[in-house]
């Protein structure tokens, strides 16, 4: 280990900077987007490292137990299961889970092993957080990610936050924008709840769940009526906006759904459109619902009919979760894309990957997404660093079907999605390997090995190497070698070398050669449109979930400071455990009082999926009516809706009705 490693934090997808010493963490005060600063888990990154629960040895399974087994013995059993599984029942009884939590480089070789294998089932965790931003961001501007680099906040003069609750869940980024209040900048927020987010605003405009789409078109009923459009923007940059039609949301009809007084919704529209240069950033208060890709659709509506897209300042700012999300969607890990983005309905696209990778036949087709895995007749599933047992509220409650095939779980931690495992592959940690992230703002990032993995636990990539050659694929080992492979598949990624990701603060894509440097801003003369236009797409909204008698309130879900996702990692913080150590529910203080619940007491919180345990904090920044619970634990997902958007095969995980009473 040298003294000091530059390094990139494993937690959010801010992408922020930081050294790994000797002693431990050393802030990188040059970094261009934290610049210096770390929030709570990124002060704790150090703490999964060196754990003692970390897997150390490949283990098999035998009957209810598990014995060590050699890395020979390991991987060849791994090729044995595959080609029984493909000989017997061909590539549709196999699937592949990769993950937002690894390199570049390995999900591209794991993608390319299940296409190879004649498959487009694999997914990662990007579809229950940003799916719906991949399927109308690519729909209407041609790429499905942020517009601005995250600087570029404190270049707004009104930035609009939309189910985002960013002060906790993307700390370092609400430092930008309070560089833009302080030069006079209006914040909005739009949330339910009353977030340490919703402190920074200048308008909080507290909306009933699930009602975005009609807010949204409430602010483009008054600015179309006031004349606030940019009309040469519409008339030389997008088409569609003839069917925009949202004369039905008027200010007093908007206000009668979303709860807002129509004085709010005419301030926020008049607010946005005005400013020289707005942002809209929203996150997966936006995406988790079955309506996401409209919420997207609509947000996006927004920001073309104002012409508030393509300058500094001025963009769609959607913050991914994990820290690689952007870069294994880039990479083609997802059933509906591979790599650059390129349709698996789109034959001339992918005969090009054909050509590539001297393959034959590729397959074509959407495949199975994580949450189709558990009903559809598997006999093999690869699981690359997910814990989908605790993040997915199907596979959650159909666990046990997937013990009907042979199941290979790769991992740091021998989470419950390993515990259900037939094999179990010890991996190396994000600073025990080499490779490439790519955060939520496009910027590619080299990570360099800061020390060794435990016992003999292997970077991914070494281990997808090993696999293939058993399959009969010639694959590259060595990180820089497949970056150089991307740079030929993934057109975006042309010109990015481990020369200037590894550079401070790496590069921002697209990047189409060398010695290009980057593209902080999108869209700043043409959309990547086939016609270089935006599409603007109507959106109306519907109600989501009623209550009943039965169910007389709102769950709402999300995260807070202190974990993360499903908190295989952050649950092995002693420090971060210890200031939060349970799983808890907000209840407003006069639905405590109605339901005779008080501060401290386990309840029970029951939905139509399910029923979970929590401790009740009784508080009045929970809106009347709703409850709030965050999903770090496992008994949150017990009790999420399954219920899907079509489009994207999001799972509506934000909101359920359900009640609330104490658990004795």
């Amino acid at each position: 280990m040298s003294a000091r490693t530059p390094t990139v934090c494993p937690y959010c997808a801010v992408g922020c900077g930081f050294y790994i010493t000797r002693s431990g963490i050393e802030y990188m005060q040059d970094h261009p987007v934290n610049e210096g600063s770390l929030c709570p888990k990124g002060n704790a990154a150090l703490d999964v490292l060196n754990h003692v629960d970390r897997l150390r040895y490949p283990m098999m399974r035998i009957g209810d137990g598990w014995i060590r087994v050699s890395w020979e013995e390991a991987l060849d059993r791994l090729a044995e299961e595959m080609k029984r599984a493909l000989r017997e029942m061909g590539p549709k009884s196999i699937a592949f889970l990769g993950s937002a939590k690894c390199t570049n480089e390995e999900n591209y070789l794991f993608q390319k092993i299940a296409r190879l294998v004649g498959t487009n089932s694999i997914d990662n965790s990007a579809r229950r957080c940003h799916s719906p931003t991949i399927v109308a961001l690519r729909r209407m501007l041609g790429t499905p990610a942020m517009t601005n680099p995250i600087t570029d906040l404190a270049l707004s003069d009104c930035i609009l936050l939309i189910g985002s609750n960013l002060a906790e869940n993307h700390p370092v980024v609400a430092r930008w924008i309070l560089r833009a209040r302080d030069r006079g900048a209006a914040v909005i927020v739009a949330d339910p709840r009353v977030t340490p987010t919703a402190w920074l605003a200048d308008l909080h405009l507290q909306l009933n769940p699930g009602t975005d789409i009609a807010l949204i078109n409430g602010m483009i009923n008054v600015i179309l009526r006031e004349g606030l459009e940019n009309r040469s923007f519409i008339k030389e940059r997008t088409g569609g906006f003839e069917e925009l039609d949202v004369s039905d949301y008027t200010p007093d009809r908007v206000s009668s759904i979303t709860g807002l007084s129509a004085g709010d919704i005419v301030r926020a529209a008049r607010l946005y459109a005005k400013s020289s240069a707005s942002t809209i950033v929203y996150c997966m208060g936006i995406t988790q619902h079955t309506c996401g890709t409209d919420n997207v659709t609509a947000c996006a509506n927004l920001a073309l009919i104002c012409g508030q897209i393509g300058r500094p300042g001025a963009g769609i700012l959607p913050l991914r979760g994990q820290n690689n999300v952007q870069g294994a969607c880039d990479m083609g890990a997802l059933a509906d894309f591979y790599p650059g983005w390129r349709s698996v309905d789109d034959s001339r696209e992918i005969d090009e990957l054909r050509r590539l990778w001297n393959a034959g036949a590729l397959p074509v087709g959407r495949g199975l997404t994580a949450d189709m895995m558990p009903d559809a007749d598997l006999r093999f599933l690869y699981v690359m660093g997910e814990d989908i047992v605790n993040s997915d509220p199907t596979v959650s409650r159909r666990r046990g079907k997937l013990k009907r095939c042979f199941m290979v779980v790769q991992e740091i931690f021998m989470t419950d999605t390993a515990k259900l495992a037939d094999l179990v592959l010890p991996a190396a940690a994000w600073a025990e390997k080499e490779g490439t992230f790519t955060s939520t703002e496009r910027r590619v990032q080299w990570v360099s090995r800061a020390g060794e993995p435990p016992g003999e636990a292997r970077p991914d990539i070494w281990i997808l190497a090993e696999v293939a050659a058993r399959l009969g694929f010639d694959f590259p080992s060595e990180p820089e070698e497949v970056l150089a492979e991307i740079n030929q598949a993934v057109p975006a990624y042309r010109g990015i070398s481990r020369r200037n990701a590894g550079a401070r603060g790496g590069i921002i894509w697209p990047c189409p050669h060398p010695d290009h440097p980057g593209t902080p801003v999108l869209h700043a003369e043409r959309f990547s449109t086939p016609d270089g236009r935006a599409r603007i797409s109507p959106v109306h909204h519907t109600p989501l979930e009623r209550t009943s008698p039965e169910h007389p309130l709102i769950l709402l879900t999300g995260r807070v400071v202190l974990h993360y996702n499903s908190g295989s990692m952050t649950m092995r913080s002693e420090g971060l455990v210890k200031r939060e150590p349970e799983m808890h529910v907000d209840v407003n203080p006069d639905d405590a009082a109605r339901f005779g619940v008080a501060d401290g007491d386990t309840v029970v919180v029951e939905t139509g999926w399910g029923r979970a345990r929590a401790r009740a904090r009784v508080t009045p920044r929970q809106k009347r009516g709703t409850l709030f619970m965050p999903f770090h634990f496992p008994e949150t997902n017990l009790i999420a809706s399954e219920l899907l958007d079509r489009n994207a095969m999001m799972p509506e995980l934000k909101i359920a009705a359900c009640r609330i009473g104490r658990a004795d």
